[in-house]
Order: structure tokens, then C-alpha cells, then sequence
């Protein structure tokens, strides 16, 4: 499809472009923002920010209603104002960091550095097509691909990180049991990043409508954009920095909120989990075996008939009892929600739904109907603001019946035999009213929207637990999302470890795959794998479909079992580290999940690294991707770094070849880093934490650390109600200085830290803490390391 699409619109036969500038002013209300004019078009340019430009075309003159789900508000920062001035062929507008030029006789854009620099330029720059069956226009971009660029971003695409000479669509599509190639997937996030010469800049294309990209394959000096419908809009967002633009684009379209903190622990998932006592069994099994989990799914078989809101009372006779059953173990219910509503007059979410008007309706006023799992069904237009509060109050009954979290499915929308919606149904879009072409890709977002919002409202101060399979930019305010029903397959654990980077660097970073894969059968070695490649990521689920082997922990032997158990128990020691990683991102909006090229975009091998990335910035994963692999290569950026098993010290920047036998996956420390660590929970709050233990990686140098720590499920941080710690590690070779300061309101109920330190290069026993000698410690020769207790409140701890 997009082969044709691309050879029917390469000629440019019907396309208009903008004609030399007529006329050009600031706009009467708007600040910072300027309207450039032909005879037709209209081109408006809004500077937000130092970093940030908005360029919007209207091809007949007149703007579209000024709205986007994407988009959420914040106060950007002009640290002066822009200047603008008038050249003979060229307008030129400059901030504090970046310059735009507008070429008066085509208006094709050219973005500047302040010494002149180009970073990102037109290569035939605006044009349009009208559109006759539809109204309005497809709309064009093309910018010039310059010789030493790399892209990468757009979500969750199925391909190698970077996205050169590549092209893809965005259209979410049920894309069940995908491989290596295929497109569209699931979610839709028109945001993509180019390094060229070791500087970097962001684009987002805000635009809902079905839309095709190309990096140089149709044009090879060109990277194109095109929507089948409403503006050509998009964000310029300047670095220099990889980093500075992920986070440029989290400022403009939002964060994740902090999860529940047992929503980062170990969820187990299958299609599916019933009658209850298959759910008690697994239960007892993980709790025996002392495997940590804190989730157990169930599937759409938990529902009377496939009908949302509703429990199948043969295999769940009492819902309340059961999740109150498994919540004295320790377990969380997150059940399943699918957007098909059943028609059956007899079912009140339909009768009431039906009767209010809230179900989407085709172009001629007949209701959009279908079938999905529960059979012929209808689908709340969850564009409609009433539609999504009634929506969100029907979990009542589930929350009432002890759900912890909810799971939606099917949001694309997906329906069997059609696919997805006809184009013609119609949708509320906020009160600016569209097609299907319009509401498509924000149909899962706003499903999940409504789901988190009611879940917010009924459970008051506790934080809602939403996933959602189908997402648009921005829909990481609402929900984690998980990369949809792939493949137990060793080409697919390659894919996951990249597509969840790849989210991760595009603003969406609470993501995850079904570990082992949803169809097709892992063995014991790939199932390994994956989960040591789950154990770091932000959302670890083991999920599969009924009609492939069981895939839980211990489902592959003793041998297996005990190496699967070590990773899941090292996630829950690593909680502190990952849950203070949660925090930068919904604060700062630092992607949890880093590639290489994050880390040192100046090295140019690195444009390419994909299958290791670092957990924050202070562990470097090195995952085992392929089979039967005893050692394999690893990249470490520059510094010095430790080998987690066996706390060998490397230099930086080289490659070096490392032992990985089965039960070892290559982890590396930062060297100066400060890494807390919990005991290992059966699950999250088992018991209370009496120490924390914060490992130290000795560095001659400095290096700081920050720790995170708040009530784990309130929305009291909102509040100020947390503690984020800071420790500065000030190393040199005959010993360290440590020192923590700390902001926010939240006093953690321990009182000690336990102290680690790794890497000293010799016995040390002149401890002092806040003026005090220490006098109790131990030194273990065979792991050259020394220990001791501090109280938590301590404000410089130095050794030598």
C-alpha cells in the first residue's frame, strides 16, 4: 500500500506549492507568532520557546481549529524576545539558541544555529493536493536528507533502531503476530529525531490523520511527510543534544505520571488465566517457589459472554472474595476491557450507552456496528467528553470487586473482518466534529484517556495502573503500553530489545513485550533471554496465548526456574534504582530507557549500536540475543565501568568481549555511581524495609547520583509529598567523600543506610561520618568490598 502511495504522489502532478511571499505581520493576538502570506496560503510561524518553533500551513488561507490531543500545556521559556528582521530574498527569526530563514520566493524553511550552522532545511518544502472525495487536502513536507544524518523515534516500528532509508505509516492496525518489516503496527507517535554531525533536532508532525513517512527511499536526498487530511503542522525542537530533544518534546506533550510502585514489580498474564482456581494455583505456585510477582491478569475470558463490566460467574462465582484472596498474598487483579460493547438490549452498558446517544454512528447515521469477541457490537466514541465520564464511572464495579488495574485491548479499533472503522463514521473530536481519517489514531489514546481518568475519580488519592495496546503522541499521560502479540522467536527478542528503546527515546517510556512471546512457543534458552531482558524493562509481563505452552516461571525445569527466579528477584533489589528512573522521566522527561547514541552521539559508530542501552544512566543492559552464545561483544561509553557479576573494572570507550553463558547477562555500573537497592520482596511492601542498601562504585573522580522516594501508590507527591536525594561521590585513589542533600516532604520509614563499597583499591578503615569515626565495619577480601551503617540523615560520609 504505501509502495503505491508513494509512486502515485512521486510525480507531483496535482500537488500546489506556495507561491513568493505577498505580504507578512505578526499575528494581532497570538505572542511570537507571524503570518506569511501569498496570494492563497498562509504560513504561521509561533515561537514557543528558546529551543522550539511551530510551523503551520493553511493552503487556502484559513487555519483549522487550534486543537490537538497530543499536546499538553506548559509554560516554555523565551529567555528573550525573538527578533525578526527582513533580508532581500529571506525573513529571518532568531532566539537565544536558533535562527529560522523563510525564502520569500518559495517559502522553504531553513533552521540555524546562531553561528549559522544548518540543522535542518527544506528540500521542496510545503505542498498540498486537494482532496475530492474527502474535502480539505493531503497535505506534504520534504526536508533535505543530508549526507551523514541518522533518524530514529516514530514509536514503535519493527525494524532496526535507526530509520534510514526507510518508510512507514501510521495507522493502528491489529497487527497480530507481526514480524520484522511489518507496518503499520499499533500506535501512532509522528515524532522523530536526526543526528547529523554530532547534533541533534526533533520533529513532531501533529497530525491524526493517516500518515506516511519516508527517509530516502523515494528520494534519496529527501526525508517526506504526508497526512491523507488536516494541517501541515510540526514542532522544530533543537538540541544540540539527544536528550535535550526527547526531553523538548516531553515539555510539549506531556510525561507519565509515577506508577504504583508494585506496578513495576513482576506481572504474570496469560489468554487465559480461569476458572479461580487456576488463579489460586498460580498463585500458590509463585509463593511456594518464592518467585516475586505482584500482578496476575486475567483475560477476556473473566467476562459473562465477552461483555465488558460483567464476570462469568461459572468460572468467577465471587469476584470480590477472589481478589481480596489474592490480595492477601500479595497479588494485584488487572483485568481486560475491549472497546466493542455487545448489542443485547438485556446488557445495561449497552441499553444505557444506546439510549444516550454515546456509540459511534457511520456517515449516513447508522450505528457503527461490528463483530469482535463478544459478537455484533457497538463502539463508545470516546472522543466525546461525556462519553468518556460515563465511560470511566462504569469501572465502579470492577474497583468495588478489588481490580487493582485495567487492561484495554482492541483500542485501534480493531474489528474481525473489517479491520478497523469504515471511513465515513463519524466522531464528536471535542465538539469540532470528523471522520474515522481524523479519530483513528487517537481512538486507543482517548479509550485508555477515559479509562484513567474514571479510574482517578472512583479511586480518589490511589494512582491508576492503565496499559493500552493502541497510543498516540501524548498518550503517555494515561497509560504504559506493551508492544502487542508477538512472536516467541529469537528475531523477535532482537525486536523487542530495540522497540523498546525506540519508544523510549520517543517520549513513551513505561513499555514492555510479552516476554517469551504471545503466539508461537519459546524454549527454556529463549525464555531465559527474554526475561533477563524484561527484568529491565520499565514494564516486565510474561504473557502468551492459550494455544501455545505455558509460560510461567518455572514451566521449563528446575535448571531453568532457578536462572529466571535470580533475575526477577534482581529486578525487585533493583526497585529503588528503576522507581527513582520513573521519577526523572515524569519530572524531567528523561527517557528511562537510553540507547547508546543517547549516551555519546558524538561517537559515530554509535549511530547504529542497538542491542545494549542503559537503565537510566548509571547501568548499562547488554542483553543476549541470539542463541547458543557463550560470550559476546559489548560497547562501554566513555569511563570507567564495573561488571555487575563479578566486579571486574573496565575502561571506556572500547569493545570487549565478554563471558555470557546462560545464566549471565553482561550488566555494567557506572563507576562513581551510587545504586540503592532493596532486600528481595515476595512482592512489593511484603515487609518493611528496615535498611536501604546503597551500593557505591568507587571512581577518581566525581559523580553524582539521585535516589527517588515517596508513598508508592498516593498521588501525595503531586503535593510535594517525596524525597528526591542527591549524593555527590568524590573519588580519588586513596579513598572518597560522599555526600547526600535531599528536597521534598516525604520521610522514609528506615532509619539506616547499609553502605557498600565496591572497588576501593585497597583495604580502608579511617571511616568518618558527619565528624564521627566509625568504628564497626567489615571488609570481604574476595569481593574488595567494605561495609557499614550509616543513619539515612547523613550529610558527608568520608573513607580512606
Amino acid at each position: 500500500m504505501i509502495e503505491s502511495f508513494w509512486d502515485q504522489h512521486k510525480g507531483g502532478v496535482t500537488r500546489q506549492f506556495p507561491a513568493k511571499v505577498h505580504s507578512w505581520q505578526a499575528h494581532h493576538r497570538r505572542p511570537n507568532c507571524w503570518l506569511v502570506r501569498d496570494l492563497n496560503c498562509c504560513l504561521s510561524i509561533t515561537i514557543l520557546s528558546d529551543y522550539i518553533i511551530r510551523v503551520r500551513m493553511a493552503p487556502n488561507g484559513t487555519f483549522l481549529e487550534d486543537f490537538s490531543y497530543g499536546l499538553q500545556h506548559y509554560d516554555h521559556e523565551l529567555t528573550q524576545r525573538p527578533s525578526v528582521t527582513e533580508k532581500d530574498d529571506v525573513i529571518i527569526w532568531k532566539t537565544a539558541a536558533i535562527q529560522l530563514e523563510l525564502q520569500k520566493s518559495n517559502f522553504r524553511i531553513r533552521f540555524k544555529d546562531l553561528d549559522g550552522n544548518i540543522l535542518c532545511e527544506d528540500k521542496e518544502g510545503f505542498s498540498w493536493e486537494e482532496n475530492i472525495a474527502y474535502g480539505g487536502y493531503t497535505v506534504f513536507s520534504s526536508k533535505a536528507y543530508r549526507p551523514n544524518e541518522y533518524f530514529y523515534g516514530l514509536g514503535d516500528k519493527a525494524c532496526d533502531l535507526s530509520l534510514n532509508r526507510k518508510q512507514f505509516t501510521l495507522w493502528s492496525t491489529d497487527a497480530y503476530a507481526f514480524e520484522r518489516g511489518t507496518d503499520p503496527l499499533y500506535r501512532n507517535i509522528p515524532f522523530y529525531i536526526a543526528l547529523d554531525n554530532s547534533v541533534c533536532h526533533g520533529i513532531w508532525y501533529d497530525n491524526t490523520y493517516k500518515s506516511y513517512f519516508d527517509f530516502g527511499v523515494h528520494q534519496a536526498d529527501q526525508v517526506n511527510f504526508v497526512a491523507e487530511g488536516g494541517e501541515l503542522q510540526y514542532y522544530f525542537i533543537a538540541g544540540p543534544h539527544m536528550m535535550d530533544v526527547v526531553k523538548r518534546y516531553s515539555n510539549l506533550t506531556g510525561t507519565a505520571p509515577m506508577p504504583p510502585l508494585w506496578a513495576l514489580g513482576f506481572h504474570q498474564c496469560r489468554w487465559s488465566y480461569y476458572p479461580e482456581s487456576k488463579l489460586h494455583d498460580l498463585a500458590k505456585e509463585f509463593r511456594t517457589r518464592k518467585i516475586p510477582c505482584d500482578a496476575l491478569y486475567l483475560d477476556i475470558d473473566y467476562m459473562d459472554g465477552y461483555r465488558c463490566f460483567t464476570w462469568n460467574k461459572d468460572y468467577f462465582p465471587d469476584p470480590k472474595k477472589l481478589t481480596d484472596t489474592l490480595k492477601e498474598d500479595g497479588f494485584h487483579t488487572v483485568v481486560i476491557v475491549d472497546p466493542g460493547i455487545k448489542i443485547d438490549p438485556e446488557y445495561p452498558i449497552y441499553a444505557e450507552g444506546h439510549a444516550k446517544g454515546y456509540f459511534c454512528r457511520r456517515g449516513d447515521d447508522y450505528f457503527m456496528e461490528g463483530p469482535v469477541w463478544p459478537g455484533r457490537c457497538q463502539f463508545p466514541d470516546f472522543t466525546n467528553p461525556e462519553v468518556r465520564e460515563w465511560w470511566g464511572s462504569k469501572f465502579q464495579s470492577l474497583m468495588d470487586e478489588g481490580v487493582a488495574g485495567i487492561w484495554t485491548d482492541m483500542n485501534e479499533p480493531s474489528v474481525f473482518g473489517m479491520g478497523t472503522f469504515p471511513n465515513d463514521v463519524r466522531h464528536y473530536y471535542e465538539g469540532l466534529r470528523g471522520s474515522h481519517r481524523k479519530a483513528h489514531n487517537v481512538y486507543g489514546m482517548q479509550m485508555a484517556r477515559a479509562t484513567f481518568e474514571g479510574i482517578g475519580k472512583i479511586t480518589k488519592n490511589k494512582r491508576p495502573f492503565v496499559i493500552t495496546r493502541s497510543t498516540y503522541s501524548g498518550g503517555q499521560r494515561y497509560a504504559a503500553a506493551w508492544t502487542g502479540d508477538n512472536i516467541g522467536s529469537w528475531d523477535h527478542l532482537r525486536l523487542a530489545c530495540v522497540q523498546t528503546q525506540r519508544m523510549s527515546m520517543s517520549g513513551y517510556s513505561f513499555v514492555g513485550s510479552d516476554i517469551g512471546g504471545f503466539t508461537g512457543n519459546a524454549n527454556a534458552e529463549l525464555f531465559i533471554r527474554w526475561i533477563q531482558l524484561g527484568a529491565f524493562s520499565p514494564f516486565m509481563r510474561a504473557h502468551s496465548s492459550g494455544d501455545t505452552i505455558e509460560r510461567e516461571p518455572w514451566s521449563y525445569g528446575p535448571a531453568a526456574e532457578a536462572i529466571i527466579k535470580q533475575y526477577i528477584e534482581l529486578r525487585y533489589k533493583l526497585l529503588p534504582y528503576l522507581y527513582s528512573a520513573f521519577w526523572e522521566n515524569h519530572k524531567y522527561g528523561f527517557p528511562i530507557l537510553r540507547p547508546v547514541v543517547m549516551a555519546e552521539q558524538q561517537e559515530a559508530n554509535n549511530a547504529w549500536r542497538q542491542d545494549e542501552f542503559t537503565l537510566g544512566d548509571k547501568i548499562l543492559v547488554c542483553p543476549v540475543l541470539d542463541p547458543g552464545v557463550q560470550s559476546r561483544v559489548v560497547y562501554l561509553p566513555k569511563g570507567e565501568w564495573y561488571h555487575y557479576w563479578t566486579r571486574e573494572r573496565y575502561e571506556g570507550p572500547r569493545e570487549n568481549q565478554v563471558p555470557a553463558p546462560i545464566d549471565v547477562m553482561p550488566i555494567f555500573v557506572r563507576a562513581g555511581a551510587v545504586i540503592p537497592e532493596y532486600p528481595v520482596w515476595q512482592y512489593v511492601n511484603e515487609f518493611p524495609i528496615e535498611e536501604m542498601i546503597l551500593n557505591v562504585y568507587h571512581a577518581n573522580y566525581t559523580v553524582n547520583s539521585f535516589m527517588y522516594e515517596d508513598h508508592g501508590d498516593t498521588l501525595a507527591y503531586q503535593q510535594d509529598i517525596y524525597t528526591e536525594k542527591k549524593f555527590v561521590m568524590e573519588g580519588h585513589p586513596d579513598g572518597f567523600t560522599l555526600r547526600q542533600s535531599d528536597i521534598g516532604l516525604y520521610t522514609p520509614r528506615y532509619e539506616y543506610y547499609r553502605l557498600r563499597i565496591i572497588g576501593l583499591p585497597r583495604q580502608m578503615s579511617d571511616i568518618v561520618v558527619d565528624g564521627k569515626k566509625v568504628s564497626e565495619f567489615t571488609w570481604d577480601d574476595d569481593l574488595n568490598q567494605l561495609e557499614f551503617v550509616v543513619f539515612k540523615s547523613f550529610k558527608q560520609v568520608t573513607v580512606q
